[in-house]
């Protein structure tokens, strides 16, 4: 679906903005909020997207051998503690960026050039040329202590489409977020909105920098303001506005993007040494209704679209575990180490659906995961829709008070009695009391028993699902105090059939 390395988008866009336009003024001056307003009025228009030398026809390794050069596309200040590096074009990254820095007298572009850039003699051994026209900046790195007081880690990374990346301090970048999906996991072809500009605001002593950014597609224009504040969790402040072309039956607000290729839920889909291999486990959703939802994460056998309708939900993420080496045991990749991304809504959000998408894959190379709010209204055109929403990326997850967590999930045949899957799940507690509460819908279980583990290490429950002819079957199991309340998450999980049609 979407490339580890990059993004390759089926189309592109472009606008001209006026010379000035900054902030929410009146006169003759346009903010970026107008601006996708008035772009939406008009009929799309796709841009160009042949790139000239040095960035034609560029390979993952020869892009990467392109690097902004110091004070002049890299290590900008952006206000006290921040800078930012300007990302070149070529690879995937083929429709021009616009780029400003407002200044004290208004917006300041940043003009573009080759000579911006350190291009490696190994990849570029002929003379690069002074101009290249009808190129531009693909994106932007933002920096700031974040390991180290004295060194200008990164941060944010906003490239490709209208993606972006964010870690939190001992995190290294793994999922991606981006400004709004479009028929993803739908009938249709998904439609990528790009970037087309972008507005920086420095920070000050006491407000982080702005990111703005314009947003273009066949269906809508949008605006995209981000406030980031790096940290031990690093928080992007999100505010949306979409103004459709079309009714928008199949939106995705604050979409979620990462990778699930093997884990201990599913048979291995390779011969790997690597006991698990994903940058995000499970789907968590903490609903309007005061439940907390845990479904693990899978790579099935076919394309899947879970939605978990709800009103008003509090939140929900994509989050990683566990953060032990061992986990994973890989030393390259460092999956340990990959950010958990929680969205967390300003306000209502109404009535909707949080919907997950499974793709499957053969690989670690392909994101294969998304998850995203889909509102149950449609959006119509002609009209501006508000979105406010913080992205906390993180090491943990939310602390969900008073619910037992679960540490792990696993399955897997069992071998004396055919047909049938063994399923536990661990809990983080060392209560005796909680009973299991199992459902099953499309098939049928049996050996439901919960026991404490070895070691004061928490209490599983395990069970054998009788899948029978049955090709889908869905599970829930939650604990419950001896009042019948919900003591711990409910744990959800899609049973379907293996690639070989197994269990």
């Amino acid at each position: 679906m979407i490339g580890r390395r990059g993004f390759l988008a089926s189309a592109a866009a472009a606008v001209t903005m006026p010379a000035r336009v900054h902030g929410d003024t009146s006169g003759p001056d346009e903010s970026l909020v107008e601006a996708a307003r008035r772009l939406a009025s008009r009929p799309y228009e796709r841009a160009r997207r042949d790139l000239p030398p040095p960035f034609a026809n560029l390979t993952y390794d020869s892009y990467r051998a392109i690097r902004p050069k110091p004070g002049q596309a890299a290590q900008l200040p952006l206000g006290p503690g921040h800078a930012f590096d300007l990302l070149p074009p070529g690879f995937y990254y083929r429709t021009p960026v616009t780029v400003e820095v407002m200044k004290p007298d208004g917006p300041q572009a940043v003009s573009f050039a080759p000579e911006l850039f350190d291009f490696a003699e190994r990849y570029f051994p002929a003379p690069i040329p002074r101009q290249a026209p009808g190129a531009g900046f693909s994106g932007l790195r933002l920096r700031h202590p974040l390991n180290d007081p004295a060194t200008k880690d990164e941060v944010l990374v906003v490239q490709g489409a209208s993606y972006f990346r964010a870690v939190a301090a001992g995190t290294v970048y793994g999922l991606s977020a981006r400004a709004v999906a479009l028929d993803t996991g739908g009938p249709g072809t998904e439609e990528f909105p790009e970037i087309v500009h972008l507005r920086l605001t420095p920070a000050t002593p006491e407000a982080p920098p702005l990111i703005e950014a314009l947003i273009d597609s066949p269906s809508l224009a949008a605006h995209l303001a981000l406030s980031p504040r790096p940290g031990g969790a690093t928080v992007t402040r999100c505010a949306l506005t979409l103004f459709p072309r079309r009714l928008l039956e199949d939106a995705g607000i604050a979409p979620l993007t990462s990778m699930f290729f093997k884990g201990p839920m599913q048979p291995a889909v390779t011969d790997d040494f690597r006991p698990r291999v994903h940058d995000s486990a499970a789907l968590r959703i903490d609903n309007g209704a005061g439940e907390t939802l845990w479904r693990p994460l899978a790579n099935p056998a076919r394309i899947q679209t879970s939605a978990f309708a709800d009103h008003g939900p509090r939140g929900f993420g994509l989050i990683q575990r566990p953060r032990a080496f061992d986990g994973f045991e890989d030393a390259e990749a460092a999956y340990h180490r990959r950010p958990t991304a929680w969205v967390r809504p300003e306000s209502d959000w109404g009535a909707g659906a949080v919907t997950l998408v499974e793709i499957p894959t053969a690989d670690e190379f392909m994101d294969n995961i998304v998850a995203f709010w889909r509102p149950e209204a449609p959006l119509a055109p002609g009209t501006a829709h508000h979105f406010r929403y913080d992205i906390v990326w993180s090491k943990a997850a939310p602390p969900a008070p008073g619910l037992a967590p679960i540490r792990d999930s696993r399955s897997g045949r069992v071998h004396d009695r055919s047909g049938a899957r063994q399923f536990v799940v661990d809990y983080a507690t060392g209560r005796t009391d909680l009973a299991p509460r199992l459902s099953v819908r499309g098939a049928e279980a049996d050996g439901l028993a919960a026991y404490p583990l070895p070691g004061g290490r928490g209490l599983r429950v395990g069970f054998q699902l009788l899948p029978g002819a049955a090709e889908v079957a869905e599970l829930r199991l939650v604990l419950e105090d001896g009042m019948g309340r919900a003591a711990s998450p409910v744990w959800l999980w899609r049973w379907t059939r293996a690639q070989d049609g197994g269990v």
